[in-house]
């Protein structure tokens, strides 16, 4: 059966405009008595007028309408309906159906192809490249660039060989050269232990005055690699690396000869996330992304673990959190499917054996595992799979989240839930040796639990007001959780809300502007900028039709990335609680490996090297000429 269906926006009655969907059959046996399913991140309201069709039910971003009349589609023939009371106005040509199907009387799906989203009125122009030439200031792939640098470029030797090292920087040395290896397999060998003809010897020298995490190069006849730390001699030896690597792979780039590096970081805090809940990553895709983050000197991977779509991390306590929280279906009312999804099943997550040894290769990469465990809010896939969370007397539908979701955060009056996340946290803990988890904290609709009676008794007890109020008496709790079990907690930048938990070891990250970032360290609280107008690379690129990503905080061009400087407005006073910054990779437009490829990269690198690297060294045009040599997904 071959069907096919396009998107067309257009832009009258503002200000969302009209969704026209056109479904033709160009089968050769006419298709009767169906439905059609499909998900968008454009949804249709509660107050909306369907035209041509029947809206039969929407869950989130599934969406099913079915014809008005029992009369086949003949072979060739087309059905269009029309859709008004859109969440928003779409913004690129992704924004409409990302995958649809067909469902007939017997039960069985049907693939349907889909279009790009058309937009009435205005023909679409193709988008300008992103990145310049570029030109560079010394011919040393280098990335991100170091902070002090006076070198003469030289032939690249054919390989280093390190000499009169102990066990452990030896096999730091070669695991750096797994590490490349792994990024580039075809390459070239980089580290050996033995000399050979043309190599240059690699020396290894300790100084405890150095920062924590810097090293000096000294280059002549031999190499000297000086650092305080086994972290300063990894960023080292993968610095080498870069420049060995960019030598032997493009005529433009060389090796030192003679001269020095003496580089340390900008910030403390270098940090990647990664959502696997609306796009789920295989543990071999997670292992490469963290690799990439190594190479480009990140120390902190913070992984989404939970979130509406799905909750992917194994909890030995609560099987149902993966049996039912990790499998999307169209036969599954409460998790229907999402975000690019198909109709068939898709139960996926990771077992605890598979999250320590994520926790493993990371640690041997030198780079910190931060899990995310999300609540309250972004809970929809805990309460399907554990629905005596809720408050049995709160209607199901008594308010939305932003993403469409009915009553999807975990109720603080309900007992069961504190009881819960205690058992949670501790098999988490248990897997993640970082100080640091991450609780969300984010989103939480601001009516939600206005409509439980459990949740109305709680605030006449405690004597609070409103969702955000609540919110933070939820927060207190978990916090102190956290606490007793040695962990510092985290989370995005509402959980200040409604008087929040106390700043002592509570790190925010400042997701919504930067403004937020210096409201909050006002408030004393310790802050990680992640603002979504320069770090979320998830974000749009251009403002062209025919780019894909999401569109509320862009377009974010890869030079606007670079661009920007978190510290920014912080006042001096302040800059105490500025800890760093962080990329966030979002994955509701993530369907396929060449999305990500297209969405993250070069951004990653710019956001790699404004953590690393301070302002008056950063040079766009000098980035630009070096990006396209490092790796990909």
């Amino acid at each position: 059966m071959t069907l096919f269906l396009e998107n067309a926006w257009l832009p009258d009655p503002a200000p969302a405009g009209t969704w026209q969907l056109t479904l033709t059959n160009l089968s050769d046996a006419p298709l009767a008595d169906f439905t059609l399913s499909l998900t968008s991140i454009t949804r249709i309201m509660p107050d909306h007028d369907v035209q041509g069709a029947s809206f039969l039910q929407r869950d989130a971003n599934f969406h099913q309408f079915a014809p008005l009349d029992d009369a086949p589609l003949a072979p060739g023939q087309a059905w269009t309906f029309r859709i008004t009371g859109l969440n928003r106005q779409p913004f690129h040509r992704n924004d409409a159906a990302k995958t649809a199907w067909v469902t007939t009387a017997d039960g069985v799906h049907h693939a349907v192809m889909v279009g790009d989203l058309t937009r009435g009125g205005t023909a679409p122009v193709l988008p300008q490249p992103r990145l310049p030439d570029g030109k560079l200031t010394l011919p040393f792939a280098l990335l991100p660039w170091p902070n002090a640098i006076d070198a003469v470029p030289g032939d690249a030797p054919v390989i280093l060989h390190g000499v009169d090292a102990d066990v452990d920087t030896l096999r730091l040395m070669l695991d750096v050269d797994a590490l490349h290896a792994r990024l580039f397999p075809a390459a070239r060998k980089l580290f050996q232990l033995s000399p050979t003809p043309g190599s240059r010897a690699l020396r290894f020298a300790t100084d405890p005055g150095l920062p924590a995490e810097g090293y000096t190069l000294d280059f002549g006849t031999d190499i000297t690699l000086t650092a305080a730390t086994e972290a300063g001699r990894r960023w080292g030896l993968i610095a080498l690396a870069q420049m060995l690597h960019g030598a032997f792979a493009d005529p433009a780039f060389r090796f030192p000869a003679t001269g020095r590096i003496a580089d340390a970081p900008r910030y403390g805090w270098r940090g990647c996330h990664l959502d696997v809940s609306r796009h789920f990553w295989p543990v071999e895709d997670v292992t490469r992304i963290i690799d990439i983050l190594a190479w480009h000197k990140l120390n902190l991977f913070h992984w989404h673990l939970t979130d509406d779509e799905g909750w992917r991390a194994e909890i030995k306590a609560f099987p149902a959190l993966t049996a039912a929280g990790a499998t999307r279906s169209a036969a599954l009312p409460a998790m229907l499917p999402q975000l690019g999804d198909g109709p068939e099943a898709a139960h996926q997550f990771y077992t605890q054996g598979q999250m320590r040894a994520v926790v493993a290769h990371a640690a041997r990469v030198g780079v910190e595992v931060m899990p995310e465990i999300e609540t309250p809010g972004h809970a929809a896939c805990v309460l399907a799979a554990l629905p005596d969370l809720a408050d049995p007397s709160e209607r199901p539908d008594s308010y939305y989240s932003v993403q469409g979701f009915f009553n999807n955060a975990l109720n603080p009056a309900m007992p069961g839930v504190y009881a819960m996340l205690e058992t949670v946290f501790d098999e988490i803990t248990a897997i993640f040796p970082s100080r640091y988890l991450h609780i969300g904290g984010d989103e939480v609709a601001a009516n939600a639990w206005m409509a439980s009676p459990r949740a109305q008794q709680l605030m006449e007890q405690e004597g609070l007001a409103g969702t955000f109020e609540l919110q933070s008496h939820f927060m207190r709790r978990i916090k102190a959780m956290l606490t007793a079990r040695g962990r510092v907690m985290v989370g995005w930048n509402e959980i200040a809300h409604g008087g929040g938990v106390p700043p002592e070891d509570t790190l925010v990250m400042a997701w919504e502007n930067p403004a937020v970032g210096i409201a909050l360290a006002r408030e004393g609280y310790d802050v990680v900028m992640t603002p979504g107008q320069a770090y979320y690379l998830d974000m749009v690129q251009s403002g062209d039709w025919l780019d894909n990503g999401a569109g509320w905080a862009g377009p974010v061009p890869p030079a606007q990335s670079y661009a920007f400087e978190a510290e920014g407005d912080f006042p001096e006073e302040l800059r105490q609680h500025m800890r760093g910054v962080q990329a966030c990779i979002w994955c509701e437009h993530y369907t396929t490996r060449a999305w990500f490829n297209d969405l993250v990269f070069p951004r990653l690198e710019a956001v790699a090297e404004a953590a690393w690297t301070h302002t008056a060294h950063k040079d766009w045009l000098r980035f630009t000429a070096q990006v396209r040599l490092h790796p990909t997904l």
